[in-house]
């Protein structure tokens, strides 16, 4: 005899649930992780402590990541990559108003730089970049050149309709994103007081600078 339908029910929504837990828990590990190389530092973070804060055991831990250098890249891909990401996907449908799509990065920028968990990632890669090069290495293929990539194109595109003047693309691409990097070190580290808070406003006075210069001309 087959099952009620409500039997059948009853048996499914204890899998149902257990299967959106598993589904969320890499994503549990990772905030358990940032939370403790943030706290202990990267080199001192021990892999059973992120385990206990997430909730899980040791052995549970690895069963996603192998290693703290797996944690890290993967908070790289979580918490910083999607903005590098987004800023290829502007500047490969933004070509026909480049200056419209570079505003539209830097806005996005600074919303997402906003948030001190997603400054935390580069941040914890710079203070280990000298002693794990690979970490360093890893940020610079899938968050900076994608970055980098997607601004010097947007840069080119404005310079060919005329909308920048001729300059090195590469110089330009680092005068754009440099203040904006140094807002967050400044808010989130530096603890200075910041328009961090008002994404659109420091756009517009980067962009006021970036576009206008400094020096006063005839």
């Amino acid at each position: 005899m087959g099952r009620s339908p409500s039997a059948a029910k009853k048996k499914s929504a204890p899998e149902t649930r257990w299967r959106r837990r598993a589904e969320a828990r890499p994503e549990e590990i990772l905030d358990a992780a940032l939370d403790e190389f943030t706290e202990r530092g990267f080199e001192a973070a021990r892999m059973e402590d992120i385990a206990k804060r997430a909730g899980i055991s040791k052995g549970g831990i690895y069963l996603y990541f192998p290693s703290k250098t797996a944690l890290l890249e993967a908070l790289i891909e979580a918490k910083v990559s999607p903005l590098a990401r987004l800023a290829q996907t502007i500047a490969a449908t933004g070509a026909d108003d480049p200056m419209a799509a570079l505003r539209m990065i830097a806005t996005a920028a600074a919303h997402r730089l906003g948030d001190s968990k997603v400054f935390a990632v580069p941040r914890l890669v710079i203070s280990v970049s000298g002693r794990f090069p690979e970490i360093a290495e890893y940020y610079r293929a899938h968050v900076v050149e994608l970055a980098r990539g997607a601004l010097e194109q947007l840069i080119e595109a404005a310079m060919a309709k005329g909308a920048l003047r001729r300059v090195d693309p590469q110089a330009a691409a680092r005068a754009f994103i440099g203040p904006i990097l140094f807002e967050a070190l400044w808010t989130h580290v530096l603890k200075g007081e910041s328009t961090l808070g008002n994404p659109e406003k420091l756009v517009e006075q980067h962009f006021d600078v970036w576009l206008n210069g400094l020096e006063r001309r005839a």
